[in-house]
């Protein structure tokens, strides 16, 4: 079937994108930049096809991921290979598990580094107890000593 049939031939301005899709004209330039999106131009106006509305999801999905650019880039590209996809599917199964492991790995630092945080509020707040409970509930601002500000002692005098 040609591809004139399977997709409309509807174009898309970069504020019913950004509209669409939450995103501001400064990112749809920016992935215009990298090569992501490639919008025809109208005089000085940007025109996107159905095509870069069918990628933006697509790159800003793989960026709320984590993928970079590049990556995204190089998923994005593979549509063009003419194997059903299947070489598409391979390279971003690869990158998706890849990515897993990586926020997994993070994933277990912050937890680790969330233990060690209560663990030194637990002992801080012991030690206030102890020493000086009224300072529990303050808040930062009421707690934290004014620092002299040059001229503040010539004032005082």
């Amino acid at each position: 079937m040609p591809a004139e049939l399977r997709r409309p031939a509807r174009t898309f301005t970069i504020r019913q994108l950004c509209q669409e899709f939450g995103c501001t004209p400064r990112a749809l330039r920016f992935y215009e930049d990298k090569g992501l999106l490639s919008p025809e131009r109208d005089g000085m106006n940007r025109v996107y096809s159905y095509k870069d509305r069918a990628r933006l999801p697509l790159i800003l999905r793989g960026k709320r991921v984590g993928l970079a650019l590049s990556e995204i880039g190089e998923i994005l590209d593979l549509y063009e290979v003419g194997d059903g996809g299947a070489t598409q599917n391979a390279i971003s199964l690869a990158k998706f598990r890849e990515r897993i492991r990586a926020l997994e790995s993070q994933r277990r630092d912050i937890d680790m580094a969330v233990d060690v945080l209560q663990e030194a509020c637990s002992r801080l707040e012991d030690h206030l107890r102890r020493t000086r409970p009224e300072l529990l509930e303050q808040p930062v601002e009421a707690i934290r000593p004014r620092r002299a500000r040059p001229g503040d002692m010539r004032r005082a005098g």
